[in-house]
């Protein structure tokens, strides 16, 4: 258990809204919200069985705050495997926070951001990667993201990491019956063993370590420079992706002379898109800031759209612009469809080339499927499992390294009490991702980053 005190938070976001939930967990939760809260059949809460729910009004002392309905869960069948009960009163700032404060007046106390989920993981209701999920869950920005957050939550890493671990035990016991028993000729302490298991492990982490990138590319999503010469219509197409009126769109080339940024789901994707300056020679010292910055923001980009207007030849800026981008990371953008080309796919060689109509929102799908191609969206799968955080990459390339060694021990004749400890390494490496050993520290670390209320 965490603690012995009761714990209270809303749970529902701030502001308006149909519904509004202030969860109370611990030992005290159903004799606290008994309370304020009072059945309108007159049955207490104490007397209810676990996952049931009742229609009352719940009472800050005498005074009346609103109607309500009350669900109670019992230990350890709960979220948190306490004793929960959550009042489900109508959304808003104010009947929310006044109901939560006849809560605490009644002898609960705040609780921090994700005390409940930090409750859940300490009463064994999930590992530490499962919590991290959790959270995942809250911030998802697309569908893709959900979908990968929903497979760390419901343990798809967490399997993973237990193959490991039991490879990594297994060859723990076996270095030490081979420690204790050095003259039995026993076959599963074999060298040919020893090296299976580690093999096991060294593959094991190195799959979930290439994972990363993927993970990542779903979790923080594809910073993308929209590029091209004035006027080809990049801020029509950064409004076409970002489906409001996010650039400022003219006639007038140079209008854009900064950087404009915006965050949009596309492809089923978090793309955090930036329109940039056109790129050509000037001698307008504002606007050569401009270019300067697109030119940044080309180079750095994961994705770079290279917008050219596919209604008028290739000129020098266009050729400039063209020496600069690579194949792995551009998608060629020729826009302007809905008037007449003169630009071919012919003259983008080796390129991933799209047609589109910013202005009449046409080409959409084309896009978005080179989109996915480009950045291998198509080949990830949002339920397998992958690393999703920077501390759960660092712990499991920790491990991986302390296999590796092992590895290399064992093969360079190290006796096996050497490689023994690097085995052990890994072990507590792997504890302390899952939570099965872990200080408070490192707990209070991972939950900091919890709203409050969940």
């Amino acid at each position: 258990m965490l603690s012995e005190k009761t714990v209270a938070a809303i749970s529902t976001p701030s502001g308006e809204g149909g519904i509004g939930v202030i969860r109370i967990s611990g030992k005290d939760a159903i004799i606290i919200a008994e309370k304020v809260f009072k059945s309108a059949s007159g049955s207490p809460l104490t007397t209810l069985s676990g996952y049931s729910a009742v229609f009352g009004y719940v009472y800050d002392k005498e005074e009346l705050i609103d109607e309500a309905v009350a669900t109670v869960f019992l230990e350890p069948k709960s979220y948190t495997g306490e004793n929960v009960c959550e009042i489900s009163c109508h959304g808003g700032r104010y009947v929310t926070s006044a109901v939560l404060r006849a809560v605490l007046s009644a002898g609960a106390e705040m609780a921090a951001p994700g005390e409940f989920t930090k409750r859940a993981f300490l009463n064994g209701k999930l590992d530490l990667i499962k919590a991290e999920g959790v959270m995942g869950l809250i911030s998802a920005k697309s569908k893709e993201e959900l979908r990968a957050q929903l497979s760390l939550k419901r343990g798809k890493v967490s399997e993973e990491i237990e193959k490991i671990e039991a490879a990594l035990l297994e060859l723990s016991a076996d270095f030490a019956a081979y420690s204790d028993y050095p003259d039995e000729d026993l076959p599963e302490l074999s060298q040919d063993n020893f090296s299976r298991l580690i093999s096991l492990a060294e593959d094991g982490l190195y799959k979930l370590l290439i994972s990363f990138d993927s993970g990542k590319i779903l979790k923080e999503g594809v910073s993308v420079a929209i590029v091209g010469k004035p006027n080809v219509g990049k801020s029509t197409l950064m409004n076409m992706l970002s489906r409001e009126n996010r650039s400022i769109v003219t006639n007038i080339a140079g209008t854009t002379r900064d950087v404009i940024e915006n965050e949009v789901n596309f492809a089923g994707l978090n793309l955090i898109l930036a329109d940039t300056a056109g790129i050509r020679q000037t001698s307008d010292a504002v606007e050569g800031v401009g270019v300067e910055l697109a030119r940044e923001r080309l180079n750095s980009a994961q994705l770079v759209l290279a917008v050219f207007d596919c209604s008028e030849e290739l000129d020098n800026n266009d050729k400039e612009i063209l020496s600069l981008l690579q194949k792995d990371n551009t998608i060629i953008v020729l826009n302007k469809t809905d008037k007449e080309r003169r630009l071919t796919e012919d003259l983008f060689g080796g390129f991933n080339t799209v047609f589109i109509s910013a202005k009449n929102s046409e080409g959409e799908e084309e896009l978005k499927t080179a989109i996915r191609q480009i950045t291998t969206a198509d080949s990830i799968d949002p339920a397998a499992a992958l690393l999703l955080s920077e501390r759960q990459h660092d712990l499991v390339s920790k491990a991986y390294n302390a296999v590796k060694e092992a590895k290399n021990m064992l093969l360079g004749g190290f006796t096996i009490d050497a490689v023994e400890v690097c085995v052990e390494e890994a072990l507590t490496v792997l504890y302390t991702l899952s939570g099965k050993r872990v200080t408070n520290e490192v707990a209070d670390e991972v939950f900091r980053r919890f709203c409050v209320g969940k």
